[in-house]
């Protein structure tokens, strides 16, 4: 028969295993949703001609996951020297066993900043009772060309870069606007995630998402500390509902992300 002292041990020990699953199940839903448009490479030179590769998926990066459920987008494009090229139908499906993630390809054929889109499927978020609809963009260098990096998409919630999108220093700061069908957003709220390589641990969940309250005038700022893709999200409250999936108006939250990749300084 087991002794009072090994039936309390027992008991804290499976006591700390609820509270670790509830902690973990509370950081997750906690945590910020990120649209990933990541392609392999932010700048295209003459020894770079290859397409470039971009993957596509709907999760935490910080946390290196989970990753959602994500359906085909409504929207991807290309916005280069003016014109608008539709790259839906160039969308892979990934096999996956987690989720449904989505992989394509683009080669560059001439010099210009090279702005790519994305407009997703609402996605059902039932731990927050709400819709995302998350418009994501990347830019890259091609050929150095220099110019067209700040051209807007248009999309219903969008960040204007003030910096330069690439080509930046580990330790350089990313200056932007947060627009609403154009117009800046004041004290809008910015959620900044770095994308895990899996060498970084948060001490808590605190530090997983970054948070940033925009000026008056929609502006923000925020320098990046580690070298790596960084995530910027301006999130707003839609003045519209959805249905969800059971049935029910519920409230949207629109999102307007961009990805910025800073390098080590060697």
């Amino acid at each position: 028969m087991p002794s009072l002292l090994a039936i309390r041990l027992l008991f804290l020990h499976r006591c700390q295993i609820f509270c670790g699953v509830i902690m973990t199940l509370f950081t997750l839903s906690a945590n910020a949703h990120f649209l990933e448009l990541i392609p392999d490479r932010d700048f295209l030179n003459s020894g770079h001609q290859q397409p470039l590769n971009f993957k596509l998926r709907f999760t935490h990066p910080m946390t290196q996951g989970p990753v959602m459920e994500m359906q085909k987008p409504n929207k991807l494009m290309v916005i280069a020297a003016d014109t608008s090229t539709n790259l839906l139908s160039r969308l892979q499906l990934k096999d996956a066993a987690e989720a449904s993630q989505w992989t394509f390809q683009y080669q560059v054929t001439e010099p210009a900043d090279h702005i790519f889109y994305v407009e997703p499927q609402p996605f059902w978020e039932p731990a927050e009772g709400k819709m995302i609809i998350h418009y994501t963009k990347v830019i890259v260098d091609g050929y150095a060309a220099l110019v067209g990096w700040d051209t807007l998409v248009n999309a219903p919630v969008e960040i204007e870069p003030l910096t330069r999108p690439y080509s930046l220093w580990k330790g350089n700061a990313f200056q932007g606007i947060v627009r609403k069908q154009g117009e800046p957003v004041p004290f809008a709220t910015i959620e900044v995630e770095w994308r895990n390589d899996g060498s970084v641990t948060p001490p808590t969940s605190s530090y997983i998402t970054q948070v940033i309250k925009a000026d008056i005038n929609g502006r923000f700022s925020y320098v990046m500390p580690r070298a790596g893709w960084w995530g910027f999200a301006a999130l707003i409250d839609a003045d519209y509902q959805l249905t969800s999936p059971s049935g029910r108006q519920v409230p949207v939250e629109l999102g307007g992300l961009i990805w910025i990749n800073a390098k080590p300084m060697q």
